[in-house]
């Protein structure tokens, strides 16, 4: 486990704190009486090999033990005789048994799961300008840190990571072949000392300690140990446990927190701005598996990080926590779905080519990186148009999200989570299973991160990449013509997924490039819904009006509050350079004044946006806004371009703007949620739109303050900032387990191609193949 975290109990990444740590190590050879099989200690069944047993807050989490041989990934449960090997189950003929906190399996353990499947495919080495720090260089971060005399045991370090080269330098190296160029490698980091804010340089290659600046009035992310420090206080709180009793809850050590930021209400809420707190909200473990069916409704704490006590409960009066069986593992039902296996196989190799951290597939090349706060970015990514790259995009990520809720109640009203700029999304990538989370053709990449002690932290599993069939690229049977043969061509995707898990919810990540150089970014929300005791148990109960006013009763005592899921993308699109213009086409009708019998015609009015506040806007899906490059044509004259089309879609309402009044607290934090379209101009340094330092944030430092200064956007180096999202109006069927509720965003190429780019396609013919 990192050394920061094993100074805590944590359950989960982002808002839990373990209740039930699982030990490992020390063990004796248990006997076998009554006929049962003899069983060793796990840790001793592993001496004789290399494998090594990993714990993490994923393992405490879902009570899996994670063992790590090489390439291969070993997840086992006590008292089951299942095994997952690099996401395939095997059946293993003696159950895990776990006695006396420590686990044993059988003799033939070893043999039933170290048998590594082989390597079809693999990762060329390779290096890039933008490859993430290595294990050694974030080592090396800290060894200068501490030879500066700047170093303390007490520090947190909540990014240390690549500070990146010019953009410039950066597309020379990989447009115009100068791989010698030297790139000076160097690593930036943010740390926190109690509440306050550091943030400096290193350079990597001279070991010397560049900067360190103390940033004042910003509060910093909220780290792991916050998580233990929060747990512990609502335990030893008498005021807390007072509280649990009126409900009848006798046992602090069975309730769950979820330290949850506070916002900010201009002192409304009683709190001093420049104290670093948390509020809380709980849940009962009734040992169900599932504590987030069984909130405790109408009480908070507020935790002080600093004096690591419980300063402020609010009780607002006792809601009876519901008690009912709400397990999502499917464990009540003895009977499962009879599915037959879907095979995807690839006999004659990937498409693909993995290079250090470069992919290429098709016509496509791009870099890919982790970032400790908003997970993939794809750089420097090309097209290879008549076997000429094309520049297409420098950097592709999230940007940030937010999920508000709009219940006013005093266990919701401060609920609005930046899951990235407040918690860092890329610390809490889920690790994927093939078959289950990604198809079994997928290639499975780590990632290398600081943990909040500085030190590197492999994330197995971190990032699939594979191949999809999409449909039909094209279809024609020319009838008229009596042409029999039909021609239609396979269309294919490449994939690029990321999984981050925040507390209740898992939001999916997924890059998608089609052969025919259009990008779709898909997120996907699952998990579980954060719900809210009530009185009501059905809807013609008398209490049910006032209990559903803010949300829709989805069980017995259980209602999923009405919220959002909002999502912004930066884009820093360099559509066939970097000179580029917003492009309006918005069609109308006009009437007909060149005769004939029509009374109407349907014209299309055409205009360029000159500056960053005129950019701004919300999207109507039945106009058209294109990132044009007015200095490049393709054949017949156009300019060449690409679409933004920040749309929808699922089931729940497109989040076309915030739901909040002008004058909310929230909105004037966070303005990208109410806008679907920003362009501004490129600076480096702007990367974030909710801000460097949302956490308690009185103002927006993001996209409004980006665009104060109303530069001119046109024919410049411009980014694209893209929001899209959901109003998520809660049902039954997402109840107890939500299945994955996708929206959707694109990039499309428009007058970028001289033809239909995917003419070349080979037609596949499944008969002959047999």
């Amino acid at each position: 486990m990192q050394k920061g975290f094993q100074k805590s109990s944590i359950i989960t990444a982002a808002m839990i704190l373990t209740l039930n740590f699982l030990p490992l190590t020390g063990g004796h050879k248990a006997s076998a009486h009554g006929g049962e099989p003899e069983l060793v200690e796990l840790k001793t069944a592993l001496e004789s090999t290399d494998a090594k047993i990993k714990s993490s807050f994923w393992s405490i989490f879902t009570n899996t033990v994670t063992i790590e041989k090489g390439d291969t990934v070993i997840k086992i449960k006590p008292d089951s005789n299942i095994a997952n090997v690099n996401g395939k189950k095997v059946t293993l003929e003696t159950a895990v048994t776990e006695k006396k906190d420590k686990l044993y399996v059988s003799h033939d353990f070893v043999n039933d799961v170290l048998p590594e499947p082989k390597q079809t495919f693999q990762v060329k080495k390779g290096k890039h300008p933008l490859d993430p720090l290595t294990p050694t260089e974030i080592e090396t971060t800290i060894d200068v840190l501490k030879q500066s005399g700047k170093y303390k045991d007490s520090l947190r370090f909540t990014e240390i990571t690549i500070k990146l080269p010019e953009k410039q330098k950066v597309w020379d190296w990989k447009m115009e072949g100068k791989k010698n160029d030297a790139f000076e490698r160097k690593a930036e980091f943010i740390a926190l000392d109690g509440k306050q804010v550091i943030e400096g340089e290193v350079d990597l290659s001279a070991k010397k300690l560049n900067s360190w600046n103390e940033i004042e009035d910003v509060h910093g992310m909220v780290i792991l140990d916050d998580f233990a420090v929060v747990q512990n206080a609502i335990e030893t709180s008498a005021e807390f446990a007072e509280a649990l009793k009126k409900r009848n809850i006798n046992d602090p050590k069975k309730v769950v927190s979820t330290p949850l930021t506070v916002g900010y209400f201009e002192g409304e809420d009683g709190l001093e701005h420049d104290k670093r707190l948390l509020k809380v909200v709980s849940y009962l473990n009734t040992g169900d598996g599932n504590f987030w069916a069984h909130p405790i409704e109408n009480l908070v704490a507020t935790v002080d990080l600093e004096k690591k006590e419980v300063i402020k409960i609010e009780d607002e009066g006792v809601i009876p926590v519901p008690m009912q069986l709400n397990a999502y593992d499917g464990r009540d039902y003895s009977e499962k779905v009879d599915v037959k296996p879907l095979n995807i196989t690839e006999p004659e190799g990937k498409n693909y080519k993995i290079t250090g951290n470069n992919i290429s597939w098709n016509n496509w090349d791009f870099h890919l990186r982790l970032d400790t706060r908003v997970g993939p970015v794809l750089s420097t990514v090309t097209f290879k148009d008549k076997d000429k790259p094309r520049k297409i995009m420098y950097e592709g990520s999230l940007g940030g999200m937010i999920v508000p809720y709009g219940d006013p109640d005093v266990g919701w009203y401060f609920k609005s989570y930046l899951d990235a700029g407040d918690y860092g999304m890329g610390q809490l990538t889920a690790p994927l299973e093939l078959g289950t989370d990604v198809p079994e053709n997928a290639k499975l990449l780590d990632a290398t991160i600081a943990d909040n002690s500085g030190n590197p932290y492999t994330i197995k599993n971190a990032i699939a990449i594979f191949e999809q069939y999409a449909g039909p690229e094209y279809k024609h049977a020319d009838l008229a013509t009596f042409t029999e043969e039909n021609q239609s061509r396979e269309r294919r995707e490449l994939v690029v997924r990321w999984v981050s898990t925040i507390g209740n919810y898992d939001y999916i990540f997924d890059w998608v490039l089609s052969q025919n150089g259009t990008i779709k970014i898909d997120v996907g929300a699952s998990g579980i819904e954060a719900v809210k005791g009530v009185h009501s148990k059905t809807m013609h109960d008398e209490t049910a009006k006032d209990d559903t006013k803010y949300g829709t009763l989805i069980d017995n005592n259980i209602v999923g509050t009405t919220h959002q899921h909002i999502y912004n993308f930066r884009l820093d699109l360099d559509v066939d350079g970097e000179n580029n213009t917003l492009t309006e086409i918005n069609p109308k009708v006009e009437t007909n004044t060149e005769g004939g019998p029509r009374k109407s015609v349907m014209v299309t009015e055409q205009k360029t946006v000159t500056t960053e506040q005129e950019a701004i806007q919300k999207f109507d899906p039945s106009t058209i806004r294109l990132l044009s490059n007015y200095n490049k044509e393709n054949k017949v004259g156009n300019p060449v371009s690409y679409q933004i089309i920040p749309f929808a879609g699922g089931t729940h309402p497109i989040a076309k703007g915030a739901l909040f009044s002008e004058d909310d607290w929230l909105l004037n934090r966070v303005n990208f949620m109410d806008k679907q379209i920003w362009v501004t101009n490129y600076d480096p340094n702007e990367r974030y739109p909710e801000g460097k330092y949302p956490n308690r944030s009185k103002t927006d430092t993001g996209l409004k303050q980006f665009t104060a200064d109303n530069s001119s956007i046109e024919n410049t180096d411009n980014v694209v900032w893209m929001t899209t999202g959901a109003t998520h109006v809660a049902r039954a069927e997402e109840w107890p387990m939500m299945p994955t509720e996708w929206v959707h965003a694109m990039l499309k190429p428009w007058n970028f191609f001289d033809r239909t780019p995917t003419l070349d396609l080979p037609k596949k013919n499944i008969e002959e193949q047999k």
